[in-house]
């Protein structure tokens, strides 16, 4: 699964990600793949659901998303007809 993230360089000279998609999931390194380390792990921890959000009667399963044929979209190649739905 492929998930976009913006870094950007934050105020106190480190960099600072966060996901769009998922509400609430920053966050920040001294470098930018520090930064983006920490915004996988926390990817991860956002995404896992809590032991007791599950009922008796409820089972986990992962699932494995497929990436398609595109693996990033640059900033040049975004459609420019302003939709932003991209497949």
């Amino acid at each position: 699964m492929n998930i976009k993230v913006i870094v950007e360089p934050g105020k106190d000279g480190y960099f600072v990600a966060h996901v769009p998609s998922l509400k609430s999931c920053w966050s920040q390194g001294k470098t930018k793949e520090k930064a983006l380390e920490n915004i996988r792990e926390a990817i991860d921890l956002y995404l896992e659901p809590e032991a007791n959000e599950l009922a008796d009667d409820q089972e986990l399963v992962e699932l494995t998303v497929r990436n398609s044929q595109y693996s990033q979209l640059s900033k040049s190649s975004q459609p420019s007809n302003g939709n932003s739905f991209w497949t």
